[in-house]
């Protein structure tokens, strides 16, 4: 969307072609401008005014989770306690992963339509490091774990949960249960007295 208001026609032609859009997402279609359009009932000219591609349509369905996480992980780098914080972290960013369809494409991308999603994916990454970094500064992780591999592993487990299949619910609980398999590996062992 713009930074400009939109007109309340062109408004609510953006909220169709997005509603589309998720439906088609969420069911696991691939995203076809075209197909949006017939969907919606809107000329294709309509639909390519306000996304050039399927990738800026996709990014647009992301934002909103993406702006949650980066809200998240802002209270995630105030909170004092870094193992708490990276471990609260991660678990919102993986719920995300397995409950918004749009999330996994986008995070995954090497390259944005928007500057807006790579703007908040480099949010994200820099959240991730600073939790990560805290978290061993206090010997809490193990000091191999990089920055680096945060992304690949909650990105395994996302795929691990879609593999295994289930209902929403169902996919938070394994979501959860492969996180704290994770973790348990990824926590520093305490040291002999």
């Amino acid at each position: 969307m713009t930074s400009t208001p939109l007109r309340k026609d062109a408004a609510r032609n953006w909220d169709r072609i997005v509603a589309v859009a998720r439906e088609l997402v969420d069911r696991g279609t691939p995203l076809q401008l075209n197909d949006v359009a017939r969907r919606t009932g809107l000329g294709v000219g309509t639909v390519y005014r306000h996304f050039a591609t399927p990738e800026a349509l996709l990014e647009a369905l992301a934002t909103p989770c993406l702006e949650d996480l980066a809200a998240h992980g802002r209270r995630a780098l105030a909170d004092t306690d870094p193992r708490r914080a990276l471990e609260g972290f991660l678990t919102r960013t993986i719920e995300a992963q397995v409950t918004d369809a749009s999330l996994a494409p986008v995070a995954a991308a090497s390259a944005d339509a928007l500057p807006r999603t790579t703007e908040l994916k480099e949010t994200l990454w820099s959240t991730g490091a600073t939790l990560l970094d805290r978290a061993r500064a206090a010997g809490a992780v193990r000091p191999d774990l990089a920055a680096a591999d945060l992304v690949p592993l909650m990105c395994g487990i996302a795929y691990a949960v879609d593999i295994r299949g289930g209902a929403s619910a169902d996919r938070i609980d394994t979501a959860h249960r492969y996180l704290t398999a994770l973790l348990g590996g990824l926590w520093a062992a305490p040291t002999a007295a």
